[in-house]
């Protein structure tokens, strides 16, 4: 979006995606949403900068064009383009402008604040039912959209509001944007047994959540005491396996996982290693797949020219 709201770079995203086609790639997923301070999609609540709008919809239009599909994702649970951080800002404003010595809301009243939400909420609203300016095709009637993602990453249990997106759109699939960690029942499958405040089952359960989705980064996530290789793919063997079996047995939806990769900046990176480590990602989502098993998707982080 941001690269397609400024003309100069805009033949980056066509590139990409052109890239992405020849190769068979038929899936991505791109943020519908910045928060930020740097030419922002919203710098308010409300109100949307149109050119940045128009970045979207030319994202939406190409990806249209080639044949690939879209999930776009609504909001950052981090400071990385504004996130929650930046809702929790708008809202401390707009209460101290009513009374000075109400307490400063923290990150993650952004869950249980009404005015947080309703802010969120709206932003909600106005992507779903935004006419594209090229394809003159509502988001939430684009067959190129494959799913919404309430949030990137979430780390809160609290209700993600999917209800109220249904009530807009029900003709596209939600997703939460969850990275797949376990509340206390299963938490020895987390890295570290570390709870995040997300629960990978009892999240997924709520009835408006079409599939499951979780993120791998084992060389960030583990303890440096064990990142030798044999270590870093017994965790993705486990992380993998338990979330396939959950998804399948318990909650009974698919899953796609939404990010994974090896980062050039890593000790001991080598495009061999990349490439042996994406092929056994793809090896297990095709051998699910091809048996009628849940694991259907897999979503590199991540791709760019």
């Amino acid at each position: 979006m941001m690269f397609a709201a400024d003309y100069s770079t805009r033949n980056k995203v066509t590139d990409a995606f052109q890239k992405a086609s020849e190769t068979s790639l038929n899936a991505a997923r791109i943020w519908a949403f910045d928060d930020s301070d740097h030419r922002p999609l919203q710098s308010s609540p409300g109100p949307c900068n149109e050119e940045v709008f128009k970045g979207l919809d030319f994202v939406i239009a190409k990806a249209r064009k080639l044949g690939i599909y879209m999930i776009l994702s609504l909001m950052n649970n981090w400071k990385d383009y504004g996130g929650k951080d930046k809702y929790v800002e708008w809202a401390n404003q707009h209460y101290h402008n009513l009374n000075r010595n109400i307490r400063n809301l923290i990150e993650d009243d952004f869950f249980i604040d009404s005015l947080t939400k309703e802010y969120y909420k709206n932003h909600v609203k106005t992507v779903l039912t935004r006419n594209n300016t090229i394809t003159r095709v509502a988001y939430k009637d684009d067959p190129t959209i494959l799913a919404w993602e309430l949030k990137n990453e979430p780390c809160c249990p609290s209700d993600p509001t999917g209800s109220n997106l249904e009530s807009i759109d029900n003709k596209h699939l939600l997703e939460i944007g969850l990275e797949g960690f376990y509340w206390e029942s299963r938490q020895q499958y987390n890295p570290n047994s570390n709870l995040d405040g997300t629960d990978f089952i009892a999240n997924n359960q709520i009835p408006d959540i079409e599939f499951a989705t979780i993120h791998l980064y084992p060389e960030s996530w583990l303890p440096s005491i064990n990142k030798t290789e044999a270590e870093k793919l017994a965790f993705v063997e486990k992380w993998i396996g338990s979330h396939v079996l959950d998804s399948n047995t318990v909650l009974e939806k698919p899953i796609v996982i939404s990010e994974f990769g090896k980062s050039y900046k890593l000790e001991g990176y080598s495009l061999d290693k990349r490439n042996k480590y994406f092929q056994k990602i793809y090896d297990d989502v095709y051998n699910s797949a091809r048996l009628g098993g849940p694991f259907v998707g897999g979503l590199f982080w991540q791709l760019m020219t």
